[in-house]
């Protein structure tokens, strides 16, 4: 016999989901037959595997060690071992000192650097995602066996050379809360960037975005296309500098690279930007303040002003991260009012 004891992080979550991820491999059917038959007990009672779990709730198995293990996947590793000197820069940085702006038992909300994923795109990529587990499993705030049931992930993705606040479901019901804030669009998201030319009003635009999937760009327009989505960005200009603007920018729809095309699209593209950017400007950035990365940090997040339990204590509450030194180099030669 076996017992599970629902934690804070796993509770919410459907018995059978959780069944399904602690004996990966067994069949549904073997599932519902052991609840059916007693073998498996919530709370010391016959289920049904519909329940709703809560922190606390005790799961028993009475199945023999060898039928358990045969239906059970080892524990997914958080983070490969990587090969001898694949772990570098950026990413060796981070697993040394992940930078933490928030955390509670239910959220992290972190600053990242440019230069790292925010999930991995293929197997051997090492993403902020697998460093963020490795943080919580080092400091002891996760085990491993607890990533059987459930497993903390990034909620809000950012484009590999932004840096800025990326939020993350540490529990269950932190994870479905953030997840639902970003879909809805009650999450409000800031951004920094440094452009070409001067831009002397606040101004919203709008327009229509479609994504080529084999070439990872997209194109915007002011009409519809085919397959296209609508898309909406807030700018204001903060200062201006030699022939470049520094702009605060509100991310009002949240489509794959939209702040970088949308700005380049009406003859702002931001600096350091490589695939919509202008090179003239951005080698004039290069060798004048060494940019390599393109300027476009994501600042601030505001939770939205109504929360569930158990994140109701964060409703209206803003996070901000500091814009990385790139930023300060270009300001101190360029803007002189700051």
């Amino acid at each position: 016999m076996q017992m599970l004891e629902i934690t804070p992080e796993e509770a919410g979550q459907r018995l059978d989901k959780l069944l399904g991820k602690y004996l990966n491999q067994a069949p549904k059917s073997f599932l519902y037959k052991m609840m059916r038959k007693k073998n498996i007990t919530l709370n010391g009672k016959k289920c049904d595997g519909s329940e709703r779990l809560s922190g606390g709730d005790v799961v028993k198995m009475f199945l023999s060690d060898e039928t358990i293990e045969k239906f059970r996947a080892a524990v997914p590793s958080p983070l490969k071992p990587p090969a001898s000197g694949q772990l570098k820069g950026t990413a060796a940085a981070l697993m040394s000192a992940l930078d933490v702006v928030y955390e509670d038992s239910h959220i992290l909300i972190l600053n990242k650097p440019s230069g790292i994923l925010s999930q991995k795109a293929r197997e051997q990529d090492i993403s902020l995602n697998e460093i963020m587990l490795n943080y919580l499993i080092s400091s002891g705030k996760l085990t491993p066996q607890q990533l059987r049931a459930f497993r903390p992930s990034i909620c809000n993705r950012l484009d590999r050379n932004t840096s800025g606040l990326v939020a993350a479901g540490r529990s269950l019901a932190g994870l479905q809360i953030l997840n639902q804030a970003f879909k809805d669009r009650s999450m409000e998201k800031y951004y920094q960037c440094i452009v070409k030319g001067k831009v002397e009003e606040k101004q919203r635009i709008q327009g229509f975005l479609v994504k080529n999937e084999a070439s990872n760009q997209v194109l915007v327009s002011s009409s519809p296309m085919e397959n296209s989505l609508p898309i909406a960005t807030e700018y204001q200009p903060l200062a201006y500098g030699a022939g470049m603007t520094l702009l605060q920018v509100e991310l009002l729809t949240g489509r794959s690279h939209q702040i970088r095309a949308h700005l380049a699209s009406i003859g702002h593209p931001i600096g350091g930007d490589y695939k919509y950017g202008d090179p003239r400007f951005n080698r004039l950035l290069k060798e004048s303040c060494g940019v390599t990365s393109q300027l476009l940090h994501a600042w601030k997040l505001v939770m939205p002003h109504s929360l569930e339990e158990p994140l109701s204590d964060l409703a209206g509450r803003s996070f901000c991260a500091p814009v990385p030194e790139e930023f300060g180099r270009v300001e101190e030669k360029y803007f002189s009012s700051l």
